[in-house]
């Protein structure tokens, strides 16, 4: 079972020309609302993926069709909250060359109650995944109490702040990160990727494919990308992220699990959207690259 303190929002995804500079007014060409969030995103992935998911978050009063989105793909929401106030949301600008500017609210995403994660948690087993991330409060306290329990730890860095990723090192088994953010990291800790206090980190390249890296030796093990002609890259490590843990839940060497994401990560960025447009696992089986 993969449990995720993850954090679910309403996308407003707008197509521009360009990313607006600073001070620079711009038209959008197109509009469209959809399920997203970095959790919630991570949650469909890995249910796509096949894997049995629990999510843990919550939303506002305007939530209650994301918590429906969620369960149509698979998802476990008995453990979602409802809050009185908004619901998270994001504001996306997707330019012609598939890059994104993203201004996010937090809203109910912040406010989850850590007791109501604990007895969540409690019905967990050993051996189980935790996987949480920079858009929720209780990330120290979940992967503490998970790691209590004798479930594997997994952190994916983002949105990238070096404080939070130092608060919640010491209870991982590991690390998702993207090349800015282990660069990020290795600053801020004054120390190499190679040597961080954690078992596994895997750093993710983008159409370069991703590097897993071994703490214990040292080794680094890079796994290629398919080639693909990207239209949106929203979403995309999410995917990735997902499917990863989908592909070590099933029982997948970490290898094989990588090979797994990086299809369903290329596969993604091919398609418009968050969370609507992950592919299924039958889809990343018989994708041609």
């Amino acid at each position: 079972m993969i449990w995720n303190l993850g954090s679910i929002n309403a996308d407003h995804v707008y197509a521009v020309p360009h990313i607006p500079a600073p001070g620079e007014t711009l038209a959008a060409t197109a509009l469209t609302y959809g399920l997203g969030g970095k959790g919630a995103n991570m949650s469909v992935a890995a249910a796509r993926a096949g894997a049995r998911i629990a999510h843990l978050g919550a939303v506002g009063a305007d939530g209650g069709w994301m918590v429906e989105r969620l369960e149509s793909y698979g998802v476990d929401c008995a453990h979602v909250q409802r809050r009185e106030g908004p619901s998270g949301h994001a504001i996306i600008a997707v330019d012609a060359r598939a890059e994104n500017a993203i201004t996010l609210f937090p809203g109910a995403n912040r406010e989850i109650d850590l007791d109501a994660v604990k007895q969540a948690l409690d019905k967990a087993d050993p051996g189980d995944l935790l996987i949480t991330q920079n858009e929720t409060n209780g990330q120290v306290e979940a992967a503490a109490q998970a790691r209590a329990r004798g479930l594997r730890v997994v952190y994916a860095a983002a949105p990238f702040e070096a404080g939070a990723v130092r608060a919640v090192l010491p209870h991982l088994d590991l690390l998702v990160l993207n090349e800015v953010e282990a660069q990020q990291l290795s600053q801020a800790l004054g120390t190499p990727i190679e040597e961080l206090p954690v078992p596994q980190v895997v750093v993710t390249l983008g159409a370069a494919g991703c590097d897993w890296i071994e703490t214990a030796t040292g080794a680094r093990h890079h796994v290629d990308a398919p080639r693909v002609e990207a239209v949106d890259t929203t979403g995309a490590g999410d995917t990735f992220t997902g499917y990863l843990l989908a592909g070590l839940s099933e029982g997948l060497e970490m290898p094989a699990a990588l090979k797994l994401a990086t299809r369903a990560g290329a596969l993604k960025v091919g398609r418009h959207g968050a969370a609507d447009a992950i592919p299924s696992r039958e889809e990343v089986a018989q994708a041609a690259f």
